[in-house]
């Protein structure tokens, strides 16, 4: 009798534990979806992954890189950065770390920011939760630099950002998704 007691709690707790998963995954997924219907969230990264190159890993055998950071994957949690859709523009500013290819100029601009209404902007519905955004877009500072971006945006808030330079190598960020506040930006 005192297993049965015993099993039958422990079940219960799995059970109530399983649901409160699932009825924190529902909110999630729908205040995704009230996001990009509004088209209006914004995103937070806390990690870098450019490609790793010689010239990188170099920066790394020097002890360039932040604590806990390799050449693949370092911690910009402590680095201003966001990225913002509200309405049909978009705005970003992203730390980058990598090569840049050729051409450019010497300005202050050293991350990759841009501020306009995208070209070519598609928003799909994942096949099984989250939303795939693609869209080109002309550097803030440089007509000459374009970006291809990608986010995926992950039915529990979290995301991922690929940008593919005219001028720089790939890099992508990692972060958290919320509601867009402009009081933030």
């Amino acid at each position: 009798m005192k297993n049965i007691l015993i099993v039958g709690s422990i079940m219960i707790a799995f059970a109530s534990c399983g649901s409160s998963y699932h009825s924190s995954n529902y909110e999630q997924n729908k205040a995704l979806d009230e996001m990009i219907a509004n088209k209006a969230f914004q995103i937070e990264s806390n990690w870098a992954e450019p490609q790793v190159t010689s010239a990188m890993q170099q920066l790394a055998n020097v002890g360039l890189y932040p604590p806990g950071s390799t050449p693949g994957n370092i911690d910009i949690s402590s680095h201003a950065n966001f990225f913002k859709m509200e309405n049909d523009s978009v705005k970003a500013y992203l730390p980058f770390y990598g090569e840049r290819q050729f051409g450019g100029n010497y300005s202050s601009n050293v991350g990759i920011v841009f501020e306009d209404i995208p070209k070519d902007l598609h928003i799909e519905k994942g096949k099984k939760s989250g939303y795939e955004i693609r869209f080109n877009i002309n550097d803030a500072k440089s007509n000459s630099e374009n970006y291809q971006v990608y986010i995926k945006l992950f039915s529990n808030l979290t995301s991922t950002i690929i940008i593919n330079s005219t001028q720089r190598t790939t890099i992508q960020y990692r972060g958290k998704v919320s509601q867009f506040d402009s009081e933030t930006y």
